[in-house]
């Protein structure tokens, strides 16, 4: 969903790939950038990542993982560099692909499963109706984290990003 905004904001389309993704070049935040949504399982995201990276020659330190994250709450954001994966199998399977822990994170919180519910079948659920309602909001101050990253760096996005909707 991020991507696709970040897409339209990009003013294009994303285009299928050989490296297992759909891709959509051109500039961002005054950036130039390269958008990427692997076409696997999340699990299996990391063989995609490392591909788009290699093929379009961008540096580590400038590659941007955007993801759910189970330990925040819903409509989030907060943005790192490096880390570890928290169990994200997606975030593992990047890290392992990639050979290192130190790329920069943008987490979209989701919140905990309610009462003893699986976080797996919890992470794959539907959001409510109450969430759907307030998921434009949240989705554009993911964009909006997004673009203050690459435009201003990480610091003054963690800034700007780090207090929670409510506050």
């Amino acid at each position: 969903m991020v991507a696709d905004l970040l897409a339209g904001r990009m003013g294009g389309r994303f285009k299928a790939h050989r490296g297992r993704a759909d891709v959509i070049e051109g500039r961002l935040a005054g950036q130039r950038a390269v958008l990427a949504k692997p076409k696997c399982y999340m699990n299996d995201s990391g063989g995609p990542v490392v591909a788009i990276r290699g093929f379009f020659k961008v540096p580590v330190e400038r590659l941007l993982v955007i993801h759910d994250e189970l330990d925040i709450p819903y409509g989030s954001v907060r943005l790192k560099l490096g880390g570890g994966d928290n169990g994200h199998n997606g975030l593992r399977s990047v890290t392992k692909s990639l050979g290192t822990r130190d790329y920069q994170r943008v987490r979209f919180g989701i919140g905990r499963p309610p009462g003893r519910q699986d976080p797996a079948d919890f992470v794959l659920k539907d959001f409510t109706a109450a969430e759907r309602r307030e998921l434009p909001f949240h989705l554009d101050r993911a964009v909006g984290a997004v673009e203050t990253l690459l435009a201003e760096g990480l610091a003054v996005a963690q800034n700007a990003f780090h207090a929670d909707p409510a506050d």
